[in-house]
């Protein structure tokens, strides 16, 4: 049986799809459903279902994030989008991230029965011995790691003198730490700290520029707790202490 997991923040949703589709007849199983993005996420790594039906514009949460992050981390999984969210461009991007079929809400049963005959053809193709990785598959993994890498660091762009940590960041982008660490190095060659440290030293640097500032100061602006801490990162990627910089200005 195909494991099947549905997410949408509309419970009248999730109980039509679950009790109306015979699920049966596509050999397939509801074993979870979600209402939100973050919890969807934590069910298919714990269920490690085949097929998932999905909503990507849900309150408050980013869709297409999620959806890279998915699409990264269960490369075989295969996806149908359910929205009533009528925007071209957000199509072709949820598209080029390797879902199946995007459906508008409300959606017909026959879209659906379609989509189903659909992905399980492609199951049971990927589960041949003699299968082997699709180019267009592996096309659609790499745009998907590198969306979900430019989305990651939106994020640390925009959180970076807080008390950071790969998780926090992780969540964001409904994957594991382990999936984004991995995807960090692969995409820009630096670990996730390596990134972090070089953000906050940039902003050092400017902020080095207005001698009202103190460094001590500047350290906790950008993030660092411990000042002997901020001074050893700066002097590693500027060979020079902060002082030193500051006075070459």
């Amino acid at each position: 049986m195909y494991r099947v997991v549905l997410i949408d923040d509309e419970k009248l949703i999730l109980e039509g799809l679950t009790k109306v589709v015979r699920w049966q007849d596509w050999n397939c199983e509801v074993v979870g459903t979600a209402g939100d993005a973050r919890i969807g996420a934590e069910l298919i790594r714990s269920l490690h279902p085949q097929i998932l039906f999905t909503d990507i514009r849900m309150p408050g949460q980013d869709g297409l994030t999620m959806l890279a992050g998915l699409r990264s981390e269960f490369p075989d999984l295969q996806v149908t989008v359910l929205t009533g969210y009528r925007d071209f461009s957000y199509a072709q991007e949820a598209i080029r991230l390797g879902v199946t079929r995007f459906l508008l809400k409300p959606s017909k049963m026959d879209e659906i029965r379609e989509a189903l005959t659909v992905m399980t053809g492609r199951l049971a193709r990927e589960s041949r011995t003699d299968a082997e990785p699709e180019e267009e598959t592996e096309a659609e993994n790499s745009r998907a790691g590198r969306f979900l890498v430019n989305q990651a660091m939106n994020y640390m762009k925009q959180h970076f003198t807080e008390k950071l940590t790969l998780q926090e960041v992780a969540d964001a982008c409904y994957v594991s730490q382990w999936h984004l660490s991995k995807l960090l190095n692969r995409y820009t060659e630096k670990s996730f700290y390596d990134i972090l440290n070089g953000l906050r030293i940039e902003e050092a640097k400017r902020l080095l520029a207005d001698p009202s500032l103190k460094v001590g100061e500047i350290g906790a602006r950008v993030g660092y707790v411990d000042m002997a801490h901020f001074s050893r990162v700066f002097k590693k990627l500027t060979d020079m202490s902060a002082n030193e910089y500051r006075n070459s200005l």
